[in-house]
């Protein structure tokens, strides 16, 4: 059933054995395993089934770090979540968000990463990835690119020097979730979800051993008591990390905080773009209808990108990584601003100028300039005067924009903090400072230059840089993944979580979602937050006492 809870009376205790925090997509991933269940399951959800301004108004808070988007428009604050984020089309439903799983070199400790490495491989969630997939109607389960191209009319690229790998995205709609399971979880007799509830404390026993209730609140006045065996926040990366920071009647730190790990470590997937991939024939645009465009195949909606191998990621020592194809024509005006690539045909280029093609080595300065033809080009789009770039700067031309998602070294700088202000239900509000690091540029702009190699010996074409500084730029932005500000770690002086989602010193106190994620790899997260949700319920339902 479904119940407003502005309808209930003020201080009214609600009793469950299960009380999930959140009806967005881990939170309804996770309320709809209990269908049928012999439990009673409390789902409580801050807003309504639509949006409206005052309770959007509550995730209003500051943006201290790396330029990112206003905190009250990153979160839709209603019934599904994040998932009225999701808005990809293709046919009649914009309503689509790119799904994978993560790697296996994501789960993994690496040197070069600090902070990685998850209290469990890859091989241990993939048969939750399994009933994800069915979960999120994105089935055949593979995600293998032999089973999803086409010879003909869209095959993959043929990458020769071994570096360079396409990688298949599939695209899920957020209607099963905020349409049909809403439906199914509202007509479930042993589940109650209460709109307009807002989660405001956490209140714990005198030896803050374990959770005794959960307070709420209504826009109208009106305070909620939820009593349960087990509680789940399931409120997102920014609001699980602020409930805990805001409960401190027991722990002055927050709950679950004893080591200062809640709200550090927030993450994103840096998204950018990074570089222009110049084919080295026009015919190529016939044949990436892969990468180019949706493709519905067996029923599914997927594309094809372009990432690094796992071997090659090791040997370079970046962080996970992958690029979009976006075709486009470019006018001349645009290209100068890009920045001059550095080569011995554009070095020879220079020296003739200066010298006015007199000096020695003329015969050498010139086998460089014809051997590097392209990358002249490209380096005399900056100058708009220079009457050798000949038909290629009169004109426009097709290129492909190489948009960059990747991975973010995990940082305990990048944090989530409370401020003194607060909002109308007396929580303080939130300064959100996103850190990027030297690392996480560097990495990307390495794996253009890898790109490059690749291309090139695969006699597709070049790669030239559009990022081409080592410090965090304004081009950088994210794209509404928060994750890692409640992370997982089976050493609780490393992790705010243990293995199963439990909080490391409260009996019955859990996180979903992609709060508890240790590293973010470059998959978007939905598809790993739905997996760790179904995880987390076999989990519960073997230590949720019965009857």
């Amino acid at each position: 059933m479904v119940i407003d809870a502005r309808s209930l009376e003020n201080n009214e205790t609600i009793e469950a054995d299960l009380c999930i925090v959140g009806a967005g997509l881990a939170g309804i991933a996770l309320a709809r395993e209990f269908i049928g269940q012999g439990f009673r399951v409390c789902l409580l959800e801050s807003g309504g089934a639509k949006p409206d301004k005052e309770t959007q108004a509550l995730q209003w808070g500051e943006n201290a770090g790396h330029p990112y988007y206003s905190l009250d428009t990153a979160r839709p604050r209603y019934l599904g979540g994040s998932c009225n984020r999701w808005h990809l089309a293709t046919g009649d439903d914009c309503s689509l968000a790119r799904m994978r799983p993560f790697d296996e070199i994501d789960f993994e400790e690496r040197d070069w990463v600090p902070y990685s490495g998850w209290p469990f491989p890859k091989s241990r969630l993939d048969p939750f990835y399994g009933r994800a997939q069915a979960v999120c109607r994105i089935e055949p389960s593979t995600f293998e690119v032999g089973d999803w191209e086409d010879t003909q009319t869209r095959p993959r690229l043929k990458f020769t020097g071994g570096e360079a790998e396409t990688v298949i995205f599939k695209f899920g709609s957020r209607l099963p979730f905020v349409r049909d399971y809403m439906d199914e979880i509202g007509r479930a007799s042993n589940i109650a979800t209460y709109l307009n509830a807002n989660a405001v404390e956490i209140e714990t026993d005198p030896s803050n051993k374990s959770v005794k209730r959960l307070c709420a609140a209504t826009l109208d006045g009106k305070r909620l008591r939820i009593r349960a065996d087990i509680f789940v926040l399931a409120a997102g990366a920014i609001e699980n990390a602020r409930l805990l920071l805001v409960s401190r009647k027991v722990e002055k730190n927050g709950v679950g905080n004893q080591h200062d790990l809640v709200g550090r470590f927030f993450m994103e997937h840096p998204h950018c773009s990074a570089g222009l991939f110049v084919p080295s024939s026009q015919d190529i645009f016939s044949s990436t209808a892969l990468y180019n465009s949706i493709q519905v195949v067996k029923g599914t909606p997927v594309i094809g990108k372009i990432s690094l191998t796992e071997e090659t990621t090791r040997r370079e020592r970046l962080l996970n990584q992958v690029v979009e194809l976006y075709p486009k024509l470019i006018q001349r005006s645009v290209l100068y601003r890009y920045p001059i690539v550095d080569t011995k045909g554009v070095r020879s280029l220079r020296t003739l100028k200066r010298s006015r093609g007199e000096g020695d080595n003329l015969g050498g300065h010139v086998r460089n300039i014809l051997k590097g033809a392209d990358d002249v080009c490209v380096a005399g789009f900056r100058h708009a005067g220079s009457k050798a770039l000949g038909m290629v700067s009169r004109g426009r031309v097709k290129v492909f924009v190489l948009q960059s998602m990747s991975e973010q070294v995990p940082n305990p700088e990048s944090r989530v903090l409370l401020t003194n202000e607060r909002d109308r239900l007396g929580m303080n509000r939130v300064r959100l400072d996103w850190r990027l690091t030297y690392q996480d540029v560097k990495s990307i702009i390495g794996g253009l230059k890898v790109l490059d190699r690749e291309f090139q010996s695969s006699a597709l074409g070049r790669v030239y840089p559009l990022l081409y500084e080592e410090l965090p730029s304004e081009g950088i932005t994210g794209g509404w993944h928060h994750m890692g500000t409640t992370r997982m770690h089976s050493d609780p002086k490393k992790g705010v979580v243990d293995e199963n989602c439990k909080v490391h010193n409260l009996a019955n106190l859990f996180i979903a979602g992609p709060s508890v994620f240790p590293t973010g790899g470059y998959a978007n997260p939905s598809l790993t937050i739905v997996a760790l949700s179904i995880r987390l319920a076999d989990h519960l339902k073997n230590i949720l006492p019965s009857g």
